[in-house]
């Protein structure tokens, strides 16, 4: 962006997901996360 060109927003999120630790592994959660973000971006690909 050079100068005098106008801002642009764009919609987002920022998902979270707390668990306890001793029952859930960071890694899961991540993958949940990561598996909730494509469900969010490509619709299409929860009915295949």
């Amino acid at each position: 962006m050079g100068r005098g060109d106008p801002f642009v927003l764009a919609p987002g999120i920022s998902p979270t997901l707390s668990v306890d630790h001793r029952s859930v592994d960071g890694a899961l959660g991540a993958q949940l996360l990561a598996g909730i973000r494509q469900g969010l971006e490509d619709p299409m690909s929860l009915l295949l």
